[in-house]
């Protein structure tokens, strides 16, 4: 092959994408179609709870479409990161979808379906044998970390989705994976530079995301030749230009030029940017640099307690020019009512009390550069984290009537001084995220179940019909 045709029809699963465009990337005849599903984006909740940051009918809405498409051109979809947080659960649950799709629409296909969910048996061993190695930040990681773990998943590379296709798989189901192997594997399957493979799915991976006037989710389109690539979205309204293809590589890394995968390093240093047309970009010199060791990057989650939250605003200008002072009054009060409810047996240490105030720093926190409040009101988001929910709703409860009336000098008596829209919301459970490590398997694939499954919608629809 001197060039492989690749489509993304958006940056992530459930966000969407015009099928118009879809449409028009399919005439382009693509070699395959890939399908980033997850992140890390949305937070720990994800993988820690196992439900998905977008609803179900927006998942099956662009897998439907994917899928009809792949199947109609008879080349393979691939899906990486299912559910979000590319849990076995959340691979099952993708997989009851297409399921579903095929046999509404009469599909066949052999789907692979692999697992990314690690074993804690087998995490334990490998940090006995030092074979668990921190990244930076990384958190205090040990075996008891492992075992409060709700979930831990690697993150696979390019192998287990090549392994798959060369198994005869037609669509491939994965759970989390890097974003670029999905768009990596069957490039580097079938011999190009890894340097070409791997800077054009960095680019695919997030769909239109790379252009410079992206006006919704939509598809991108790849030409991935032997000495280069070339990348343009679908819509001619899109356009892509060299500075928005080069910018890209800044999307979620902290080195322009250095973009680490599990086998390697993508090398941007001597990359070059072509404008082709106003909307066509041609990228030249990418390489791919191999790891003296192969590794994975391990993502988990475990549960923090459960938490309410209160969200009230304040309009009063003297309490706004003494905010600080009197959400310390109010984390005084705060403490000495829990402490006549609970005594001893709730201490400090064992839940979180928390003010966000927006209009302040309510984003930046204390890294906001602007420190005078210049908004005529504030909003205030109460947090309360604790070990059960019925816990965390108390305190919620008591914070409303605490905050609500708390005085300041300048009024004397019974003062109102949040405006609450409702009363307390109770969260349920809350996760934080808890390792950052890299693992060292002995090949890319035993850290990652594979299996082999038969789709057959047509059968379905005939007996439905």
């Amino acid at each position: 092959m001197d060039e492989i045709r690749v489509l993304s029809p958006t940056g992530v699963c459930g966000s969407g994408f015009v099928e118009a465009s879809f449409e028009k990337a399919l005439s382009q005849k693509p070699h395959f179609i890939g399908v980033d599903a997850g992140s890390t984006d949305p937070g720990p909740a994800y993988l820690g709870s196992g439900r998905t940051a977008f609803p179900k009918a927006a998942i099956q809405r662009d897998l439907r479409l994917a899928l009809k498409g792949a199947r109609r051109l008879g080349v393979p979809l691939l899906i990486g990161s299912a559910g979000t947080g590319g849990a076995d659960g959340q691979v099952d649950l993708v997989a009851d979808i297409l399921k579903d799709i095929a046999a509404k629409e009469g599909l066949k296909f052999k789907l692979a379906l692999i697992y990314a969910e690690q074993q804690k048996s087998y995490l334990k061993q490998r940090m006995r044998e030092g074979r668990i190695k921190p990244l930076h930040p990384a958190p205090h990681f040990d075996e008891a970390a492992i075992d409060r773990s709700e979930h831990i998943v690697g993150m696979m590379g390019a192998e287990p989705f090549i392994k798959a296709l060369q198994s005869g798989a037609e669509v491939v189901l994965a759970g989390r994976s890097s974003d670029t192997a999905i768009f990596a594997s069957v490039p580097v399957m079938n011999g190009f530079p890894e340097g070409m493979a791997w800077h054009a799915a960095k680019i695919l991976e997030c769909g239109a995301a790379a252009v410079v006037n992206r006006k919704t989710p939509d598809c991108m389109f790849a030409w991935i030749r032997k000495d280069h690539f070339v990348v343009e979205a679908p819509d001619p309204g899109l356009r892509c230009t060299p500075q928005s293809i080069a910018s890209h590589s800044l999307y979620e890394n902290g080195d322009p030029f250095k973009l680490i995968e599990c086998s390697g390093t993508l090398d941007l240093t001597d990359s070059q940017y072509e404008a082709l047309s106003d909307t066509a970009v041609k990228v030249t010199g990418s390489k791919f640099i191999h790891a003296p060791r192969y590794t994975v990057k391990l993502e988990g989650a475990e549960k923090v307690g459960y938490q309410s939250i209160l969200l009230g605003s304040i309009r009063d200008p003297f309490i706004i020019r003494q905010i600080d002072d009197w959400l310390a009054r109010l984390d005084e009060k705060i403490k000495a009512r829990i402490q006549m409810i609970y005594g001893d047996e709730l201490k400090s240490k064992d839940y979180l009390f928390h003010v966000r105030v927006y209009g302040k720093n309510g984003t930046m926190g204390p890294l906001e550069p602007v420190k005078e409040i210049r908004s005529h009101e504030l909003c205030l988001v109460f947090e309360v984290t604790a070990p059960t929910q019925e816990i965390a709703s108390t305190i919620a409860g008591m914070t409303r009537h605490q905050a609500l009336h708390l005085p300041i000098p300048e009024w004397s008596g019974l003062i109102t001084a949040v405006a609450c829209p409702y009363n307390h919301i109770d969260r349920g459970a809350v996760y934080k995220f808890n390792v950052n490590h890299v693992v060292e398997p002995g090949d890319p694939h035993e850290m990652f179940r594979m299996k082999m499954v038969d789709v057959d919608g047509t059968r379905e629809k005939r007996i439905a019909a």
